[in-house]
């Protein structure tokens, strides 16, 4: 099992940046693919991004391409979303996930292919 904690979230005007992180207990790391979703009010949890065991491989939602950067260092127990150019429509909270079924360059796109979530941080954008 692994417990997840997320950290960076706050407040940022439209078109700054933020970076978040979720640190990961244990010493297996390294086996997960993991993923950032996000909720907002009154809306249904969506994919933001994912990343596969080894960080060679990685998928994200449309809408945030070319704005938000997943990676991970596995030696440090962490996986990161930069996130650049936000929108008042990026507020959220944003969780991390692990899935513990990944395999080779697996990057899942639905919040049912994750086994451990963390409790989330909260990101504002005002414009």
């Amino acid at each position: 099992q692994v417990q997840l904690v997320e950290s960076g979230g706050g407040l940022v005007q439209a078109g700054g940046s933020l970076r978040l992180s979720c640190a990961a207990s244990g010493r297996t790391f390294s086996i997960y693919g993991m993923g950032w979703f996000r909720q907002a009010p009154g809306k249904e949890r969506e994919f933001v991004a994912a990343i596969s065991r080894n960080g060679g491989n990685t998928r994200y939602a449309d809408s945030m391409k070319g704005r938000f950067t997943i990676s991970r260092d596995n030696a440090k127990n962490t996986v990161y979303l930069q996130m650049n150019s936000l929108k008042p429509e990026d507020t959220a909270v944003y969780y991390c996930a692990a899935d513990r079924a990944s395999y080779g360059l697996r990057v899942g796109a639905t919040a049912r292919e994750y086994d451990y979530w963390g409790q989330g941080t909260q990101v504002t954008v005002t414009s």
